[in-house]
């Protein structure tokens, strides 16, 4: 598909499918298990989120639970119906590939499947797109692809390990990808926010939820959902676990053991709208779906990893770490820094000023629920694709510098 970019004032520019995706077959293809990750919500969860907010704010924050690795499916679909789409070729800036890479891989990363399964779509789409006359004039420095799942899951080294090859196949070097965690020191790897439950449906949409979060009654001073990890020797999130039930006054913790979390729950949710301050450790790298739910909530997010955030999502969180967010390092932690004296010791103004910077950017951190997006605000999605077009336009250009 191609992408160019839009001359002011432009109109919405339409046109046919060009063909029919790989994605298509992938999901026709998908045992029903990855079907209901993919296009199914948890409707008692989302009914349970709808009671907590005010009538006028329902049902348009139309909340869902998609799954977390259901990035590549938005945006193909929001594709389909961008305003800067284009039938010719020559005009384009950019051309997206239409592959569910996550996808192809998902189905294959447990159970006695070998390596081969797991590279098989991703070798396909190369061989096909190294036969376009677009591709080979280029090299693949103008195309861009998004990849559902976590960079880690595509860079396999050796046959045994997890993972497919794809990142490191030839052909896939030069392309721009679009992950939901980043290799931060792959210049061609950019994080984009984990779709969460809050798919707005117009910009009132938008604005009602962000006054919503700003003067809900925060009861609690911060709040932990998480899984402990059992089998690992001082493992972090039961530690975080155990200085929240020390504080159950001022804390609220939510054990997501097994799949109690799984995708989102109305537990959650209110967790986060009711905490002042939300606890994000790594997940099961250095990243976690968690991490956008707290900010959506308006909660202020509290990190303990730097790559959890602050090197991954630099084109939809502020530049300052310290206006949105606060740091711990795990270590301190460790050694008996109380989470709370930490937390206590930022006064009520302090709280507001960081609060509000979050709820600035809630924005940026979704992915609206029309297939044409939002009527003026920019989504997740706007910003991920504005973000490309911008940084391979400027590859274009004589002299350009890595950064």
């Amino acid at each position: 598909m191609l992408l160019k970019e839009a001359a002011a004032g432009e109109e919405r520019m339409q046109g046919p499918r060009m063909y029919k995706t790989w994605g298509e077959t992938l999901i026709r293809q998908s045992n029903n298990k990855v079907a209901k990750w993919l296009m199914v919500a948890n409707k008692k969860a989302a009914a349970k989120a709808i009671l907590m907010l005010p009538t006028s704010t329902t049902p348009p924050p139309h909340p869902q639970t998609p799954d977390q690795f259901a990035m590549e499916i938005i945006y193909h679909n929001r594709i389909l119906n961008y305003k800067c789409r284009t039938m010719e070729p020559d005009s384009a800036t950019a051309f997206y590939i239409p592959f569910y890479a996550g996808l192809a891989v998902g189905k294959y990363l447990w159970f006695k499947y070998r390596w081969k399964d797991r590279d098989r779509y991703c070798e396909m789409i190369l061989k096909w797109l190294q036969e376009q006359p677009h591709w080979n004039s280029s090299g693949g420095w103008d195309h861009f692809i998004t990849m559902g799942r976590i960079t880690w899951d595509f860079r396999r080294t050796k046959d045994e390990d997890w993972g497919s090859k794809c990142i490191y196949l030839p052909g896939m070097r030069n392309i721009t990808r679009l992950l939901i965690e980043r290799n931060p020191w792959d210049y061609f790897d950019v994080a984009v926010p984990y779709p969460t439950g809050f798919h707005p449906r117009s910009d009132s949409d938008v604005l009602e939820w962000q006054d919503f979060v700003r003067n809900h009654n925060r009861k609690t001073l911060f709040c932990f959902a998480g899984a402990p990890r059992d089998t690992i020797k001082n493992d972090f999130r039961s530690l975080l676990l155990r200085q929240c039930m020390n504080v159950s006054g001022l804390c609220r913790a939510v054990d997501c053991a097994g799949t109690r979390c799984s995708n989102g729950t109305s537990l959650v949710l209110e967790a986060f709208l009711d905490s002042e301050f939300c606890l994000q450790p790594r997940g099961d790298s250095f990243t976690r779906r968690s991490i956008f739910d707290c900010m959506v909530a308006g909660s202020i997010p509290v990190f303990f990893w730097h790559r959890t955030a602050y090197l991954q999502y630099h084109w939809f969180l502020p530049s300052d770490p310290k206006s949105y967010s606060v740091f711990i390092h795990r270590n301190e932690v460790k050694n008996g820094t109380s989470i709370k004296s930490v937390l206590e010791s930022y006064s009520k103004e302090e709280v507001k000023k960081i609060r509000e910077k979050v709820i600035e950017y809630i924005p940026k951190l979704v992915y609206s629920k029309p297939k044409e997006g939002l009527e003026s605000i920019k989504d997740a999605f706007d910003v991920a694709i504005e973000g490309a077009l911008k940084r391979i336009k400027e590859q274009k250009q004589f002299g350009h510098k890595w950064k």
